[in-house]
């Protein structure tokens, strides 16, 4: 998907993004892709999706829902996508899954936007996973070659796949995200402690189609909708900052309240400074040290910037020119 700017503007507000807590649970799931497991219950449904650019667009026409859990062991993802016509015509690993109508998965648990995870996979549950350094718009490189090593998928066709003469009522999706394939892309103990939050972001891509000769073909030169639980503001699901808190919890049940992220007012000065920052050198070649030149007042914002690189600083959090955005405790001098 592209990274388009939205009329919003590189300085629009980020609202909080959506917060979540995911039982333990103490039996896994039968994973077939049916969600008819018991334990399932014990896991809440998301929000449903909204368009990626927010309420910039119009709602979604079909419902598409998301729950989650984990073990010592796994982290569980389960989604239902209503869809009255479920196809899929890609079958090879690894290949550009959303060119299909699929389901998404972003991991981030470093929480810092950097070295995070992507799985897509469509009806036919063909699957695409990679690892990205950082997000595209920062210079981020995708490795394709990586993978889910014991990663487990299942999907359940509630009605009749690739057939257009009936109508069908949608298509759920289960997975099982190892935590030991994750220990390459972060430094912290897997599977975290109660109470951590990791960050994902989940995405839904449905393309218009037509029926052609009793086959589904998708309706040409239209974009895809981008369907999602935490919009970005732009059509780019590459925005760590943007995705989804969820707080893992011991609890089966009676499951606490998600501890919302804190300083979120600084992070999103800092988004915005990137923003800008990224604005400006492609604008004149270079990073700027002044803030004035970014349209930004002072705010208390620490920045320091030659002409390719710069790293700025707004209470705990610095961001800097590789999309870093993470605590940092260390003391800055002015100047």
């Amino acid at each position: 998907m592209t990274d388009q700017l939205s009329p919003r503007g590189r300085t629009a507000r980020m609202d909080h993004p959506p917060m979540y807590v995911a039982p333990r649970t103490v039996v896994k799931p039968t994973l077939d892709g049916t969600l008819d497991d018991a334990i399932w219950g014990h896991a809440p449904w998301t929000e449903e999706f909204e368009d990626i650019e927010g309420d910039l667009k119009p709602r979604p026409y079909h419902s598409t829902r998301a729950r989650m859990m984990w073990d010592d062991e796994y982290f569980y993802v389960g989604a239902r996508l209503v869809e009255p016509h479920v196809w899929g015509t890609l079958t090879d690993h690894d290949v550009i899954i959303y060119e299909d109508n699929d389901f998404e998965v972003f991991l981030d648990l470093n929480e810092t936007c950097q070295h995070y995870i992507e799985l897509e996979l469509n009806a036919l549950n063909t699957t695409w996973d990679l690892m990205l350094t950082r997000p595209y718009r920062a210079g981020g490189v995708r490795f394709n070659g990586w993978e889910f090593h014991g990663l487990k998928t299942a999907v359940h066709i509630d009605g009749t796949l690739n057939d257009p003469s009936d109508e069908d009522r949608g298509w759920t999706v289960e997975i099982a995200f190892p935590w030991s394939s994750l220990a390459d892309t972060t430094t912290r103990t897997l599977p975290p402690a109660d109470g951590e939050q990791i960050r994902v972001g989940f995405s839904r891509v449905e393309w218009e189609h037509e029926i052609v000769d009793g086959q589904y073909r998708k309706v040409p030169n239209r974009p895809e909708y981008n369907w999602v639980w935490s919009p970005t503001g732009v059509i780019d699901m590459h925005r760590p900052e943007r995705w989804g808190v969820v707080q893992l919890s011991d609890r089966t049940s009676d499951l606490p309240g998600c501890r919302p992220l804190d300083e979120w007012e600084n992070r999103t000065k800092l988004v915005d400074l990137f923003e800008a920052q990224r604005t400006w050198r492609l604008e004149h070649g270079r990073y700027t040290n002044a803030l004035e030149d970014l349209g930004m007042e002072d705010e208390g914002i620490l920045l320091q910037a030659t002409e390719r690189q710069f790293i700025a600083r707004l209470g705990s959090f610095t961001i800097d020119h590789e999309w870093r955005l993470s605590r940092e405790e260390s003391k800055w001098k002015r100047g």
